[in-house]
């Protein structure tokens, strides 16, 4: 075993340094990204934020027991409302009984609604084009995410729902 007493340094040799010694370096600058990331997140949060919250779900939760009476009528009905955008921006729906058929002869009315970004809410009223088809009066203009808040009557029954369709 030899010591090393500074002799060999001056021959020329050289004891090889472990790459471990960047380790501690390696763990502080992981953990500067995952800060500088999480304030980053923070200022977006708190600068994108409307300053409106609603109070639906509080509203909801003290009528609990009606809701979802209501959802289990709507489901005993067996409607299927399929809803899509066309090419102008307009929103299109499907709409189908229990057994299949297309649903015939319904008033839809409804509104659609930004869900992000700047509050945009557009009135749509729909017409039947087409047995169990029916088209949105309002072209959405902004390309991106809608939610359709829709009401469909027909044969005395109601049914409420909310559908997301894509503009593009």
């Amino acid at each position: 075993m030899r010591l090393h007493d500074g002799m060999g340094a001056a021959r020329g040799d050289k004891t090889p340094r472990s790459a471990w010694r960047w380790f501690p370096w390696a763990i502080a600058g992981c953990m500067l990204v995952v800060m500088v990331v999480n304030f980053g997140m923070v200022y977006a949060a708190l600068h994108t934020f409307p300053g409106q919250a609603g109070s639906d779900g509080f509203d909801l939760s003290n009528h609990y027991d009606t809701v979802i009476e209501r959802v289990q009528q709507q489901a005993a009905l067996g409607w299927t409302l399929e809803a899509r955008a066309d090419a102008e921006g307009r929103p299109v729906l499907a709409l189908t009984d229990k057994t299949g058929a297309p649903l015939t002869g319904a008033r839809v009315d409804g509104t659609a609604e930004r869900p992000l970004g700047a509050e945009r809410t557009t009135h749509v009223a729909f017409q039947e084009q087409a047995p169990g088809r029916y088209v949105g009066d309002a072209k959405l203009g902004l390309p991106g995410q809608w939610d359709l808040s829709l009401v469909a009557d027909a044969g005395g029954h109601q049914v409420v729902t909310t559908r997301r369709i894509i503009v593009r």
